[in-house]
């Protein structure tokens, strides 16, 4: 359903139960699919690959073109995954050629002013809070909640399941299953009730506290307590995403209790 006061290229491809309020701005090279509904004063720019069952708030802006100095125009996009909500101004810019899409996943909130930078990646079910702004080529994995004014530095990868407080600066790369505080942004526990929330036994959560006690509360440096993990606990789906991520964190992991 599009209102005359809207516009919309004539190339956008748009399915047919799409609601499109009016001062709707949707360019060229747009594929917005069936369910969604575009509040008014949203602006689609080209690019843009929205998927199903899709709120769009007032004054969000999806597809920008990067705000990155190296960008030339290249041919590059931006996903919203299925069932995903972006609050009252929210920006997502697209890609650059370094990776050429910017996408947030399914079932994601993404609340008011907040920001999503080029070449970022957002997993599924994630939650990030008012104004918070990640810069470009962060990777979020999936169930991440990011309160509100959160900012994420370049690059910088977070872990599933992780929680981060209200205002924290994120310079570092943040594990998995973590909750992650204070200032310099540290670790802080294991964000057992969302885990609960989500299905892990006690049994599954006790193992991760056992992880991130080496790794975090017996003043080993990261190799050691890796080395000290994979000799004293059994191997298993939670312990070896710990490992890997930790071994991979190119900007290495935020501090811990004795770090």
């Amino acid at each position: 359903m599009k209102q005359p006061l809207a516009y919309v290229h004539p190339s956008a491809k748009i399915a047919d139960n799409v609601v499109i309020e009016p001062f709707v701005t949707i360019d060229k090279n747009v594929v917005i699919e069936e369910g969604t509904h575009l509040y008014s004063n949203v602006t689609i720019l080209e690019g843009a690959r929205i998927g199903k069952n899709c709120k769009i708030f007032p004054g969000a802006v999806v597809s920008a073109i990067p705000q990155d100095l190296k960008f030339k125009g290249e041919d590059t996009t931006c996903v919203i995954g299925d069932n995903t909500t972006l609050r009252e101004c929210v920006t997502v810019n697209r890609g650059t050629a370094a990776k050429g899409v910017t996408k947030v996943g399914s079932n994601c909130l993404i609340m008011a002013y907040a920001h999503i930078a080029h070449d970022s990646c957002v997993g599924d079910n994630c939650i990030i809070g008012n104004a918070t702004q990640v810069a470009g080529e962060v990777v979020i994995d999936d169930w991440a909640i990011l309160s509100g004014l959160v900012a994420v530095h370049q690059f910088v990868n977070i872990g599933k399941h992780v929680m981060i407080s209200g205002g924290s600066l994120v310079r570092k790369d943040v594990p998995p299953y973590v909750k992650a505080g204070r200032e310099p942004l540290q670790y802080v526990g294991v964000n057992s009730i969302g885990l609960r929330r989500r299905g892990y036994s006690n049994e599954q959560i006790r193992e991760i506290q056992d992880v991130f006690r080496i790794l975090y509360q017996q003043g080993l440096n990261n190799n050691e307590a890796i080395e000290r993990i994979e000799a004293e606990m059994v191997a298993s789906k939670e312990r070896d995403e710990i490992i890997l991520f930790v071994k991979n964190a190119k900007r290495g992991i935020m501090k811990g209790y004795f770090s």
